[in-house]
Parts: C-alpha cells; sequence; structure tokens
C-alpha cells in the first residue's frame, strides 16, 4: 500500500502543520474579501477532490484485512473527511434588514 516508502509520522505531521498554518495565513491575508475567501474554499474543495480521486484511491488496500484497517482507523480518527457547502438560508441570515428596505425604495 505505501509503495515501498518508508512513512515517517513525525515528519508527516510537521509538514501537515506547516500546510494549515498557510490556509490559516491565507484566510487573515483574505479576511473580510467574500471573493478571495471563496476563491481559497473552491482551491481547498480542488485539492480535497483530487487527492480523493487520485492517490487516495490508487492506495486503498487490495485484500480484506487491510481493508477492515483502515476502515477501522476511518471509524476511530472522526469519519471520512467531508467539505460542507453553505446552504443559501446561512447567506440570507447575513443580510442586513435596512438592506431590503434599500432595495424596495430603488436604492
Amino acid at each position: 500500500m505505501n509503495n515501498g516508502k518508508s512513512f515517517d509520522s513525525g515528519k508527516f505531521s510537521h509538514k501537515l502543520q506547516g500546510i494549515a498554518t498557510e490556509i490559516h495565513d491565507a484566510t487573515e491575508y483574505c479576511q473580510r474579501d467574500p471573493i478571495a475567501l471563496l476563491a481559497l474554499l473552491r482551491q481547498l474543495e480542488f485539492l480535497h477532490r483530487q487527492i480523493r480521486d487520485g492517490v487516495f484511491v490508487d492506495s486503498l488496500p487490495d485484500n480484506r484485512q487491510a481493508l477492515y484497517s483502515l476502515l477501522k482507523d476511518v471509524e476511530s480518527e472522526g469519519g471520512w473527511p467531508y467539505i460542507e457547502r453553505m446552504r443559501l438560508q446561512a447567506f440570507l441570515v447575513n443580510l442586513q434588514p435596512d438592506s431590503e428596505s434599500n432595495t424596495e425604495n430603488g436604492e
């Protein structure tokens, strides 16, 4: 499953932390810019899909014991990763009541 590569979990954990820090920094940089934040979310979703449909599928176990081990890990470590999309109602909550009256008045 690991294609003969040795896995150093400490090194990988450090690399993941670096990625998380970069994403956090990008979020801070884009703060109050919904278009930039939306672009960031789209990029994260694209990367998620690319990893899931590419190298993850290619690395799936080819025997029952390894598959069971993977599923057990998924269950014990928090389930399947999922990127949830915001619902339209969540956008509407952010509308201020006076913006509706301005629209009615032609402003």
